[in-house]
C-alpha cells in the first residue's frame, strides 16, 4: 500500500510516532538531502533484515528512495519476508521535493 508525500508530511508535521520510516537511498543520495529517515541502502536491506522483523515485524513502515521503484522493491521484500505494514512513498524524493519546494 502507497501513502503520499502529503499524508507522510502531515504525520510528519504532528509528531506522529507510530511508523517506522527507512530510506533505501544510498549513502551520498542521503547526504544530499534527506526527511531524518533510518538509512538501509536497498542493497544491504537483506542483511538488515532480522534485526528489523525482530523490533518492527507488524509495525507500520514507510520506505522511500529517489521516486518510489527502489523502495516499492524493498516494500514487496519486506511483505515476502514476513512483514505485514509496508508502505511505500509515492513518487519518493522527487515527488517531496516537488510538493514541498526543497532541492532534492
Amino acid at each position: 500500500m502507497d501513502i503520499t508525500v502529503t499524508e507522510l508530511k502531515k504525520r510528519m508535521d504532528a509528531g506522529d510516532k507510530s511508523f517506522v520510516l527507512i530510506d533505501v537511498r544510498e549513502t551520498y543520495e542521503y547526504e544530499e538531502f534527506n526527511i531524518g529517515a533510518r538509512l538501509i541502502p536497498l542493497g544491504t536491506l537483506p542483511e538488515a533484515l532480522d534485526e528489523l522483523f525482530e523490533n518492527n515485524k507488524d509495525s507500520e513502515i514507510v520506505l522511500h528512495c529517489r521516486s518510489g521503484a527502489r523502495s516499492g522493491q524493498a516494500a514487496a521484500f519486506m511483505m515476502a519476508n514476513g512483514f505485514t505494514n509496508v508502505r511505500n512513498l509515492e513518487g519518493g524524493m522527487i515527488a517531496w521535493a516537488s510538493e514541498f519546494g526543497v532541492k532534492s
